[in-house]
Order: structure tokens, then sequence, then C-alpha cells
């Protein structure tokens, strides 16, 4: 069972695992020991909530399918365990990111207040600047 929320979580069944070989430099234990993790989740066919399953299918995410499979390859980790570990997290993470609601922006307007306070510190500035000119002594 993997915990998304309180009320929330996947059957073991739903989540296939498959164990392959890991790919780059590693020496020999490379060649000889499947320690990365394939994981595929098919949410369409899955016992996730109906808002979890349109909100994950909405995703603009490169894990997921058009078919609406996630595809995670964790091979971070030299040993079957820990890589199995951190996909069913990647997973879990990736179910809770999407049901995540962004809240929405108010337009704001600076008060006049702010405005004129604006007006009269760029009016200073100026008077400054334009003290810093050439003097002319033709009094």
């Amino acid at each position: 069972m993997l915990g998304i929320s309180n009320q929330v979580s996947i059957p073991d069944n739903e989540i296939d695992l498959q164990a392959v070989r890991s790919q780059g430099a590693g020496g020999q234990n490379v060649n000889k020991v499947a320690t990365a993790i394939h994981l595929r989740f098919d949410i369409p066919a899955s016992s996730l909530p109906e808002n979890y399953k349109t909100r994950l299918l909405a995703l603009n995410d490169s894990r997921i399918t058009k078919d609406g499979v996630i595809h995670i390859k964790s091979q971070a980790y030299r040993t079957q365990l820990r890589n199995k570990t951190d996909a069913l997290e990647r997973l879990q993470q990736l179910i809770r990111k999407a049901m995540v609601v962004k809240k929405k922006r108010k337009p704001t307007k600076p008060s006049k207040a702010a405005k004129q306070r604006r007006l009269d510190s760029k009016a200073k500035r100026s008077r400054r600047k334009a003290s810093r000119g050439r003097v002319s002594y033709d009094d």
C-alpha cells in the first residue's frame, strides 16, 4: 500500500515494478546485477478517486504518456531496494503535486499615496542630478 493522503492509498497490485540493469559506468557490478527499477502506474485503470485521475491526466509531465500511464525509472542508488523506495516516493510526490490547488491571484493596484511617494522621490532625484551640472560664473 502506497499512502497518498489519509483517505487515499494505492494498492501494491496496481503499481508495476520491474528490475532492470542500470545504465552508465559502474564496473562489473552493472553488468551482473539488475538494480534499476522501472515503475509503471496506469492512471485510468487505478482505484484512485476521479478528481485525482483527472488532475493527473491534465498534468503536463513527460513521465505521463498519452494513454495515462506514469513511467518512472530510478537508478540513482546501488541497491534495488533503495531504487524501489525512490521510485515509489517519486510517484507519491507526483500525485500529491497534482492535488495542490494553486491560489488564485488577485490583481492589485498601488494606492494614491504610494503613487505620490514615487513621483516625489523621482522629482527629488531629478533635482539632485540637475544640481550636478556645470556652474557658470557669469555674475
